[in-house]
């Protein structure tokens, strides 16, 4: 796509791609590939540098700053020709290595270039401020354009997968992952909007009842957001506004591609943040929110002040945020509550049960004297908590100290310690507070939701990237191994894509399942008598120990796993129990608390509680308590809630995002964090590779390294190589593209293991075209270097003939001057000189003597001409006189011809009344005649009906005889029997 092809973005463009003018100087800048490198750098990572020398496993570079460095020879990296700066698929780059793809994302960052492809990927950067790629202008140029034919964008991702779905009937997927602020949310919403946009249903009529959401679908969604980012988002250490959930959002879409409905589906709710939170982290906004005093009223109802020290399970880190006003996200945290069609009970219900769950962090427990029993210390933070949920604070506060649990068949009353208390009572409110986010969710579904027919739908996953924090808790490794399944998804996905291209070519390849590289770690922590299996068994024990699953943990797989490893110690570092080789690195894990955060059981006298409240809403969460809580397991029993694990749970919803996305084709975006003080333009070299490395761009480019990732056409490989070896093609002789190609790579100087012949392509490893390029390259220069040099010579030549008759004209001129000094006082010479002008003035007189003579013959010439015209007026006179009568005939004539027109259209009129009554009259004979032969016709009929019907009365009358005899005959039969049949009874 060149620059015309580009004002198609309007001034869009240069945020997208590289103007022309560049590109060209580009392909002219000097570069030497045999000297050109990066070095890695203790500050910068890597720097671009010259290689000087390379002995006895050292490398000498000259960097590009001016400083000498000497490293060894695996930490210089081949750099790429100056044409592959910026590029835009790096998969397509010679030199496929950690520092090339860094410089390009840097390079394509410097110019506001945010998305960049990687094979399968779109990666993209947060610029930090806004750009102007995402307007209308932007959506229509990107509409039904092929990957191949469009800058990267998400609006690419989006058209493709939109495209794919029309096209193979199948649904699609898009999968944006990254860390906290890598800008995961606003991608998805370029997403939405795309797809509001391009597949707009057109205006309609909707219900305008309450209860119904008005506008577009992105609109409707946006909606949605406030009251979603406030129960759902909270400030971590790199973002303000963290999503703590996952989100597979999808659109419904018609057979004919027109948007019909869309639904949310959420995953993996932190809700251990409810009542824990790092120093430098808080909890979810809606708390903060409620406590700014907007509303007056609320903190009444609420029974809450505006100091949130006063709770603390949410006071444990930072209170405020800088970037977040607290009182707007709460005006439209509340309107967006109205907008969505809650109505006043459901909406005082969600903040009550928001502000119990603030409460709970309140209750104290005291352990009783001589005992092991925990009881109430005091009862105030109880009752309010009974209040706003619609339950007595008696039985609640004996329900927890005092819970009834079921042993055999009877019930019995079993004593808790103070401990088990406090966990109970977290567990409970983490538990009301996931509910509520669920079912508001589900609610807003039911916003969403229309009567329009749907057949397909793409699914958009919002979901938080792979997590290496100094402590690491049982969170990350549930967000660590939900990154490594989708990383293998993505391995699986991309390079089966790949290896059914080589079988369609006809390559020989060995299938390689690169899920299998990431298959380890996947059995170590899901697979029987692995981490969640071995931390689910030590729940059931009540006498288990943070020690005693450490130990059980090293009793299995130290040693014996190469994906489980002892941590290695290190000043400043955290606590860490055992180490996971993840695929984006070695992390350390601390287990403390591990069995209490997974047990995380409901107390059931509690629960019941809860399902008889004369809150509604409360009544509605735990109506009967699912299978997810301790509800019905096979065969219809019901088992205790402190039973079912956190672990458990968690496997459960990556079990249900695994087979959705299974159930798609799926499309993957990258985000990106360029630096940590969210600086436009800056990007941090160490922070951009650990993400790359996180985020599975190294390990998709890693793959591409053992296929063949270059592919090109027979023609065109034909087309653009055939220079470097012209001889082998013979000119003027018809020969096929494929043959050409394997005669041209036979003849060069190649490593002939680098590339495949397929049936319409020819395929290459990573750095071969590059190679092929650097050849090519040679090879012009030394062509375009001889064209020169004929160039020249011709030139010159041309030149060296004019010096030459210069030279000789000089030589000429000299001579007559010499001559002419030489005769110049030579008396005869002056003799000349007189007699010259004499010999002048004679020819004049012969001069003057032509001219009277050529005077006297054009005067006589004159005066014919003169008698010639005169001659010639006459007759035109005559002429005109002639024409004029000739014209007064002709008009004449005009006048008798229009007459004799008139008289023969009347005739041609009459002619054809004529005709007409001819023909009526023919018609009428006609039909006559046909009237006459059909009654001839009918009455022969009628005729031989009647025959008919005489015969048929002949042979009625027949039967009727027979009948007749018939029926005298039966008669005298009868009486005889009857006679018989009488003399027989006299007899008797």
């Amino acid at each position: 796509m060149g620059d015309g092809e580009m004002e198609c973005f309007g001034p869009a463009a240069i945020y997208l791609r590289k103007p022309e003018r560049e590109r060209l100087e580009a392909q002219t800048a000097q570069f030497d590939a045999k000297t050109a490198f990066f070095v890695t750098d203790p500050a910068e990572m890597y720097l671009k540098g010259t290689l000087l020398s390379i002995e006895a496993g050292k490398a000498t570079v000259k960097t590009d700053c001016g400083k000498t460095v000497t490293v060894k020879e695996d930490q210089i990296f081949p750099r790429n020709p100056p044409k592959f700066d910026k590029m835009e698929d790096m998969a397509m780059m010679t030199h496929l290595n950690e520092p090339s793809v860094l410089f390009n994302l840097k390079e394509r960052y410097a110019a506001w270039m945010i998305y960049t492809y990687s094979g399968l990927f779109c990666a993209t950067v947060n610029p930090y401020k806004w750009l102007p790629v995402y307007d209308a202008v932007v959506v229509s140029g990107y509409r039904g354009k092929k990957r191949i034919e469009a800058p990267p964008h998400i609006f690419s991702i989006s058209d493709n997968a939109y495209q794919f779905m029309l096209t193979d009937r199948e649904n699609q997927s898009v999968l944006i992952t990254g860390e906290s602020g890598a800008g995961k949310t606003v991608n998805t919403k370029r997403v939405i909007q795309y797809f509001a946009t391009v597949a707009m249903a057109g205006p309609k009529k909707t219900d305008s009842g309450p209860g119904k959401m008005q506008g577009s679908l992105e609109d409707q969604i946006i909606a949605a957001n406030p009251l979603l980012e406030a129960y759902g988002n909270a400030k971590t250490i790199r973002n303000d506004n963290s999503s703590r959930f996952g989100k597979f959002i999808r659109i419904h879409f018609s057979g004919t591609g027109k948007l019909a409905k869309a639904d949310i589906e959420t995953y993996l709710l932190e809700k251990s943040r409810v009542t824990f939170q790092l120093s430098a982290e808080r909890s979810y906004h809606i708390f903060y929110q409620l406590m700014t005093g907007h509303k007056p009223e609320l903190l009444e109802a609420l029974l809450i002040t505006t100091n949130p020290y006063d709770y603390p399970m949410i006071s444990q880190g930072e209170i405020t945020v800088k970037s977040i006003d607290d009182v707007e996200e709460f005006i439209a945290t509340d309107s967006a509550i109205d907008i969505l069609g809650f109505n006043a009970d459901e909406k005082i219900s969600i903040y009550k049960l928001t502000g119990a769950v603030m409460h709970h962090g309140a209750m104290k427990f005291k352990q009783k004297q001589r005992e092991e029993q925990a009881e109430p210390d005091g009862n105030e933070a109880a009752d309010k908590i009974a209040y706003l949920m619609g339950i007595n604070s008696a039985d609640m506060l004996k329900a927890l100290c005092y819970p009834r649990v079921k042993v055999g068949n009877e019930m019995v009353t079993k004593g808790q310690t103070v401990p088990q208390v406090n966990n109970a009572v977290s567990a409970l409110c983490k538990s009301v507070y996931e509910k509520m986010f669920l079912w508001m969710v589900v609610r807003i579904n039911e916003m969403l939701n229309t009567t329009n027919p749907r057949e397909y739908y793409i699914g958009v996953l919002d979901i938080a990237g792979f997590e290496i924090f100094d402590y690491n808790s049982l969170e990350q490794l549930c967000i660590n191994f939900t990154n490594e399944k989708l990383q293998q998804f993505f391995n699986h996905t991309m390079f089966v894509l790949e290896q059914e291209e080589y079988k369609k070519e006809g390559i020989e390849w060995a299938f390689i399942d690169f899920g299998m590289d990431l298959a380890t770690c996947i059995e170590l922590i899901e697979k029987p008598m692995g981490i969640f299996s071995i931390l689910e068994e030590e729940c059931m024990f009540p006498k288990a120990t943070d020690s005693s699953f450490k130990n059980k943990l090293h009793d299995q797989h130290l040693g014996k796993c190469s994906a489980f490893e002892k941590p290695k110690p290190g000043k400043g570092k955290a606590e860490a129990h055992f180490s996971l080789v993840h695929y984006a690195g070695t992390v350390d894990y601390n287990i403390t608390g591990w069995l209490e955060k997974n047990k995380d059981p409901l107390n059931d006298s509690v629960v019941q509680l809860y399902q008889k409240s004369a809150l509604k809403v409360l009544a509605l969460l735990y109506l009967a308590v699912p299978e997810a809580e301790g509800g019905a397991k096979k065969g219809g029993k019901k088992k205790g809630g402190s039973f079912q694990t956190v672990s458990a749970v968690f496997r459960e919803n990556l079990g249900k995002l695994m087979s959705n996305l299974r159930s798609t084709h799926p499309h993957f975006v990258r985000c990106l964090i360029p630096n940590e003080t969210k600086t436009p333009g800056l990007m941090e070299n160490f922070l951009v590779i650990h993400q790359l490395r996180c985020n599975g761009v190294l390990e998709g480019i890693r793959i591409c390294t053992k296929g063949f990732p270059s592919r090109i056409h027979y023609g065109d490989f034909k087309q653009r190589y055939k220079v470097l070896n012209a001889a082998v093609i013979p000119e003027g002789q018809f020969i096929d593209n494929k043959k050409a190609t394997e005669k041209l790579l036979g003849s060069i100087d190649i490593d002939h293991n680098q590339y495949k012949f397929g049936h319409t392509k020819v395929f290459f490893k990573a750095g071969l075209l590059g190679t092929l390029e650097e050849m090519r390259d040679e090879k012009l220069s030394s062509l375009v270097t001889m064209t020169q040099a004929l160039a020249r010579g011709y030139v010159m030549r041309k030149e060296y003939v004019k010096m030459t008759e210069r030279r000789e004209a000089i030589y000429s001129i000299q001579y007559n001057i010499r001559s002419f000094m030489n005769v110049k006082h030579w008396p005869w010479m002056k003799v000349y000189f007189k007699i010259k002008p004499l010999l002048k003035s004679a020819e004049s007189e012969k001069e003057m003597a032509s001219m009277k003579e050529n005077f006297d013959k054009m005067k006589e010439d004159l005066t014919k001409a003169l008698a010639k015209k005169k001659e010639l007026e006459e007759k035109m006179v005559s002429l005109v006189q002639e024409k004029n009568d000739l014209l007064l005939q002709v008009t004449s004539e005009s006048e008798n011809l229009n007459d004799a027109e008139e008289r023969c259209e009347g005739l041609i009129k009459s002619k054809i009344q004529l005709e007409g009554k001819l023909k009526e009259t023919t018609e009428r004979l006609e039909d006559e005649e046909e009237i006459n032969a059909e009654l001839t016709a009918k009455k022969r009929k009628l005729e031989d009906e009647c025959s008919e019907l005489k015969k048929d009365i002949d042979d009625l009358e027949l039967t009727l005889a027979k009948v007749e005899k018939e029926k005298h005959a039966t008669e005298n039969k009868v009486s005889i029997y009857i006679y018989t049949f009488y003399n027989m009874l006299n007899q008797s």
